[in-house]
């Protein structure tokens, strides 16, 4: 997979198993930990891993076994990929695993490809290593204050016509919000991956992200969001705010089912759209 490939073209099986962060492995943990009558647990998987009885044992003596198994596993085995992983869930049946953690997972692994991809800073004797670098166009050319935001949105060029709406109600009115409006605030001829994921997670307190039909093709929208989700504990709930403004033939994304929405193609609620909205960034 080349740097801003869709997801389309991860080939799991080729990513190794260090891939996934403490999150995921700890939800992992949750559903395989508790021994149950009707569902495999940590024990089943250890077994399609290759482990013998006394290595399995031993695992229990550890508070958090799963964990453990998962730790051990990707150092001893050559074949500790994420989609090796994957594919010994499907096959102990835990389909319940695999629909509420592969979105998660995916979002690891997008990241992990993406450090992959990020080349290595090249030393110029001539410029100071420690000179900043400039994101978007109010940054200080110093690096003294770089420019923050209230909420970055995610959007597809489709939909910009209502980014436009969203910037005159919430910026240039009461609230006086302060927006990351890619194409109108980063500077070019930065790496799209790097540029918004550092804005994410260290400029912007919120994200709002614009769902519509042409969002769920779109492959940038689709990282951004992966990459909200994956960011640790709550991140879902204080970071992410989806926004629905006109009418889907598509289903909603389930990837953010979870979610409460501030849906604008309700007659009834529109008139306390954009108030909602803006509380909801504020708070």
């Amino acid at each position: 997979m080349a740097c801003g490939d869709s997801k389309e073209s991860v080939d799991m099986n080729s990513i190794p198993l260090v891939a996934l962060n403490y999150n995921v492995r700890h939800r992992l943990a949750l559903y395989l930990n508790p021994g149950a009558v009707v569902a495999a647990d940590w024990t089943q998987l250890a077994e399609e891993m290759g482990y013998e009885y006394l290595e399995i044992k031993n695992f229990e003596k550890f508070p958090d076994s799963t964990m453990k198994l998962l730790e051990d596993w990707q150092r001893k085995c050559f074949r500790a990929t994420v989609g090796g992983l994957l594919e010994l869930l499907k096959k102990i049946e835990r389909n319940d695993i695999l629909t509420d953690l592969t979105p998660l997972i995916e979002a690891d692994c997008v990241k992990y490809l993406k450090k992959q991809c990020t080349p290595p800073p090249i030393q110029d004797d001539a410029v100071d290593s420690s000179e900043p670098c400039r994101i978007t166009k109010s940054d200080d050319r110093y690096g003294n204050m770089p420019e923050t935001f209230d909420a970055f949105i995610c959007y597809c060029a489709q939909d910009i016509s209502f980014v436009q709406e969203m910037i005159s109600r919430l910026e240039q009115t009461q609230y006086k919000l302060r927006l990351c409006v890619f194409d109108r605030d980063v500077l070019p001829g930065t790496c799209l991956w790097s540029i918004t994921s550092e804005l994410i997670e260290n400029r912007c307190r919120k994200m709002v992200v614009i769902i519509s039909d042409d969002y769920l093709d779109s492959s940038e929208c689709d990282f951004q969001t992966k990459f909200a989700l994956s960011l640790g504990p709550g991140a879902r709930e204080k970071r992410l705010i989806p926004v629905k403004y006109k009418p889907m033939k598509k289903p909603f994304p389930s990837i953010l089912r979870f979610i409460t929405v501030c849906d604008y193609t309700n007659p009834c609620t529109k008139g306390w759209f954009w108030d909602r909205l803006a509380k909801a960034l504020t708070k």
